[in-house]
């Protein structure tokens, strides 16, 4: 009789995980790890992770993989892990996850939609999941067989997209290439996203802090290829961010290209309504093309 009570018990408890696991249409899942197998922990407790909408997910204790597999019919070779939105605070889930997954895939392009953990004042917690998460889809690590590239770009969105310039500039692992979508990139005063730097690094942030995750200047000739599209009128992470990354790129000779188109504000990522969705499409399926 203890012996049933017990495996009904790992029964519902493997129910209640399962339960847990979000249903974006993802092909598989991979858990990487949590706070309490990860290098290191975000100090929030795992009862905080949860979801305010079905697409935002805020307090991330996990971190996870939903992979997409390319369409087998335009495949490239190629794959990206997509790093979501949120201002290091919470996940934007739907058009900067998994929706632009599924238009990754649907172009031949494996997608891996990476559901990091919010750093809650520690820096290294999301920087380590998105390294980790380049290593498994590159096959450096177990877990993703199937889905594997020998080429793995990354791609980031708002404050995702300064986690991915960030593992672009200063990884172990440096991913094949980068595309940034209206990317947070520095921390001088007027120029930069507050709330995504005191999220990431604490209220009480340090000028010094501050400037050591300034990516713009983190950007070496190590640093890979890279597209960054913007829109002129974004009023919530002002353009300078991406221009200031271009230029640090082009400086250290290393191949960009630079789309910033006349209007759109902030977060269109995957809308329907963005007016320069198809533009931008091509411009992304045109510049992964030509790379080597």
């Amino acid at each position: 009789m203890k012996n049933r009570l017990l495996s009904l018990a790992a029964l519902l408890a493997a129910a209640a995980c399962a339960a847990r696991t979000p249903d974006y249409g993802q092909a598989a899942t991979i858990r990487i790890w949590d706070n309490a197998s990860a290098p290191h922990s975000n100090g929030l407790a795992a009862d905080a992770e949860g979801e305010r909408s079905p697409y935002r997910i805020w307090d991330a204790t996990s971190a996870e993989l939903y992979l997409f597999p390319a369409d087998t019919a335009k495949a490239t070779g190629q794959a990206v892990v997509i790093c979501p939105g949120g201002a290091y605070a919470f996940l934007s889930m739907d058009q900067e996850g998994y929706q632009a997954a599924q238009w990754f895939a649907a172009n031949g392009i494996t997608a891996a939609v990476l559901k990091y953990r919010m750093p809650n004042g520690r820096r290294e917690v999301p920087f380590e999941d998105a390294v980790q998460a380049v290593r498994i889809l590159a096959g450096l690590e177990a877990g993703a067989t199937g889905f594997t590239a020998d080429q793995v770009g990354i791609v980031g969105f708002s404050a995702g997209g300064h986690l991915a310039a960030l593992v672009s500039t200063t990884g172990p692992t440096r991913p094949a290439f980068t595309i940034l979508f209206y990317p947070v990139i520095t921390g001088e005063r007027g120029q930069c996203h507050e709330g995504s730097f005191d999220n990431l690094l604490g209220a009480g942030r340090s000028a010094a802090q501050t400037d050591s995750l300034s990516v713009e200047k983190r950007v070496s000739p190590d640093t890979p290829p890279t597209l960054v599209l913007a829109a002129d009128d974004d009023t919530v992470v002002p353009t300078a961010n991406s221009t200031r990354y271009y230029d640090a790129l082009k400086a250290c000779g290393v191949p960009a290209s630079l789309h910033i188109y006349p209007s759109g504000g902030h977060g269109w990522g995957l809308n329907r309504d963005f007016p320069y969705r198809d533009q931008w499409q091509q411009a992304v399926l045109d510049w992964l093309r030509r790379l080597p």
